[in-house]
């Protein structure tokens, strides 16, 4: 899949303070990025570098293959962690005058934010100030205008901040559906659910250098240790545990039992696959619960980032 966004070798310091150290990424058009880190990591100014608010000390961006300038600001809707709509302007003078500042005309940006209004059921909103608003509702209104231009990039900072459960599966949702028409997006989170959901692809940054990079389900391959959980019924569950003991390494499960079954991790050996596991399992008991453990993003996330520190 060719790219849309190409990081090469970037750099970027504050006094003496290195912000990014020759960070490199790839990019796939069509794909759901998700740019991972603590805080202070680089992310932000990795983002700021893209939308060209401030300029890498070394090293360089490739947008569609041209090195990345001016004119590739109107193909870039950024939307970032702090919000910046103007809290004493009405909702749709505010939307079409920021319409307007991505180069659409005013006929345009209005048909565009009626389909928009319509779709997320906030028509009735146009005449309100930002200022009425919840902080929910002001995140719609930024959603609305960040993707309204139709850009090729969407880069989404925090974009569930503020919002319930119902209105964050919405935008989700919303999210899903302009990658599958095309759209590339970044998307910056702490929340690692919203990563297992949505990334395709992570890169993951910690104190300016990127320390792990690939597709997600690669990565979660890489992590894991041939651990199962399990649940099995059985009249003994010591004894259970001594006879697995003898060819496993065994230890207490972490799933809850709703039926009573005894809950165990099981990691195999070298010699052993899952087939050798299931059939010695069957072979004591019951087996209720049989799935190999994979790691979570937020696994990941912890150990790669506390093994990099203690590195």
């Amino acid at each position: 899949m060719p790219n849309l966004l190409v990081v090469e070798n970037v750099s970027k310091s504050y006094g003496n303070f290195t912000a990014l150290n020759n960070v490199s990424l790839e990019i796939p058009k069509g794909s759901i990025f998700g740019l991972l880190g603590p805080n202070g990591a680089g992310k932000t100014t990795l983002i700021r570098i893209i939308n060209q608010i401030t300029y890498p000390d070394s090293g360089r961006v490739i947008f569609d293959n041209a090195p990345l300038n001016q004119k590739h600001i109107q193909s870039i809707g950024y939307l970032p962690e702090e919000r910046g709509l103007y809290k004493s302007m009405k909702v749709g003078e505010q939307a079409l005058y920021l319409a307007q500042l991505k180069g659409m005309s005013k006929a345009q940006a209005k048909e565009k934010l009626h389909y928009w209004f319509d779709r997320l059921d906030i028509g009735h909103w146009w005449d309100k100030k930002i200022q009425e608003l919840s902080k929910g509702m002001a995140q719609k209104i930024q959603f609305v205008v960040t993707v309204l231009h139709e850009p090729e990039l969407l880069i989404f900072d925090e974009p569930f901040s503020g919002f319930d459960p119902i209105n964050a599966n919405l935008i989700k949702d919303e999210i899903l559906r302009l990658n599958q028409q095309g759209t590339t997006i970044i998307f910056s989170t702490h929340r690692m659910e919203s990563v297992e959901e949505l990334c395709d692809q992570i890169a993951l940054i910690n104190r300016s250098n990127k320390i792990l990079d690939g597709k997600l389900v690669d990565i979660k391959r890489s992590f894991k240790s041939g651990t199962y959980e399990i649940g099995i019924h059985c009249e003994n569950q010591s004894e259970l545990e001594q006879q697995l003991a003898q060819k496993f390494s065994v230890s207490p499960g972490e799933f809850k039992s709703f039926d009573g079954a005894s809950s165990l991790r099981v990691k195999l050996n070298d010699k052993d696959s899952p087939n050798d596991l299931l059939h010695y399992l069957t072979s004591l008991g019951m087996v209720s619960h049989f799935v190999e453990v994979v790691p979570t993003v937020n696994e990941i996330f912890i150990e790669f980032v506390k093994d990099n520190v203690n590195g």
